[in-house]
Parts: structure tokens; sequence; C-alpha cells
């Protein structure tokens, strides 16, 4: 199995967990997130799990060298999406199984969703940012790339789970981290407007009660699709 835009190995390590005798190979561009990953399976019999530095638009390996290849939740994030799709089919051989999953950023991924109404209300400019703007995020979009590609028996289907934060930090903290549009936003605020916009969520989430757990509900959209056998000779 090849997984594609791999991070810190999660995807991998369902994977192994689920078929332990599988060999996989995770490839992304962050050498910190390939470095973790390595560290996270240190241990691991040799040639079962490995990680790596790589571009998803131009995979080293060769044709057909997969029976699987998977990406999870980055998809949206790279530049030449199409391209990256063209290689993962490219190294699974056919009658292999390509699949991959995206955030629903609009309504689905309510985490954002509560930041970016709150930040727009706020400064209605940054709308332009909004996560919900980006591209293969809504319903039926991924199953229309797939299908662009000439993959068969393609299914899509919605991923849904529960974002459990201890407190209100937890889900503020992520914010902090400077990763992707929000923490981008976050970290280009001065001090005043960052505490006028750490205020205004908290309001939003616990009201003016005391600090407590939060649940939010994360939707992906999933797709798999099979590559198609080729044509004798």
């Amino acid at each position: 199995m090849l997984d594609v835009g791999c991070g810190t190995g999660a995807l991998s390590a369902a994977v192994a967990a689920a078929a332990p005798s599988s060999r996989i190979i995770g490839v992304d561009t962050a050498a910190p997130y390939v470095a973790f990953a390595q560290a996270r399976h240190r241990g691991v019999p040799e040639g079962l799990i490995r990680f790596e530095v790589g571009d998803a638009q131009q995979l080293r390996f060769r044709d057909g060298g997969f029976d699987r290849t998977l990406s999870l939740l980055v998809l949206n994030f790279i530049p030449d999406a199409a391209k990256a799709l063209d290689e993962m089919i490219r190294v699974t051989r056919p009658g292999g199984t390509v699949a991959g999953a995206v955030w629903d950023y609009g309504q689905g991924m309510e985490m954002l969703r509560v930041f970016w109404d709150e930040a727009i209300e706020l400064s209605p400019a940054l709308d332009a940012r909004d996560e919900r703007h980006m591209p293969l995020c809504r319903k039926g979009e991924l199953r229309a790339l797939w299908h662009e590609h000439r993959l068969q028996d393609v299914s899509e289907q919605a991923l849904t789970i529960r974002m459990r934060f201890a407190s209100f930090g937890d889900f503020w903290s992520p914010f902090l981290e400077r990763q992707g549009p929000a923490g981008a936003h976050v970290a280009s605020l001065a001090a005043g407007e960052r505490e006028r916009l750490r205020l205004r969520l908290r309001r939003r989430l616990l009201g003016d009660g005391p600090d407590r757990p939060i649940v939010l509900r994360a939707r992906a959209w999933a797709v798999r699709g099979i590559v198609p056998m080729k044509p004798p000779g």
C-alpha cells in the first residue's frame, strides 16, 4: 500500500493495525512529518512500513507497484490534484484500489465553521480565505474527479466523527500552530485582535458558562475506485 501525503503516519498505522502483514510506504513533502512517522514506527520489522519525503505529483515508484494507493485529507492542498491522482493511478496495479478523502470544509467541519464564522464577522474581507472555498471539499467533487480519470466502480461516502476537546483551550490551541489558512490568519493578528477573536469563539461555544469539554462534528467525503484492467496485448 502507498500512503500519499502520509503526514505523521496515522493512516499507515491504522492500516498496519488492521492488516499486520501489509507492506506500506508513506510519502510526504514535509520532512518533519516524515521524521515523526519514522520515529513513531521505530521497531516495526524492516520492510513492513517505511516513510520518505516525496511529491505526490511526481512519485518515484514504478508503474503498477501497489495493490492500493490511499490519500487522506491532503488532495485539496496539492497544487495539481489531477496530476497527483494520475500518479496514484499509475503506481497502482490494474484491478487495484485508489481511494482518497477530504474534509467537508463547508458545513461538515464544525471546528473550522465556528472559527471562520466568527473571524469573518470581525473582518468580512476574510471570506475569501475561508476553507469552504477550497477545491474537492463538497459532496460529489471527489467522485467527479475519480470518474474523470476513468476509474471504475467509483463510490463516495460521508465519514463523520466527533471531535472531543477537553476544554476551550484544547479547541483554541491548534489555531496557534500556524497550520492551514485558519492558523495563518491567527498568526497574522495583533495580540489584541487575537484575544478578541478568542473571546468570541469562547462565547460561541460556551456562552457565559464555565469551561467544559466540547464535542463538535467533523465530516469528510471519501471516494474509492478501481484501476481498469489493461487490454490484452
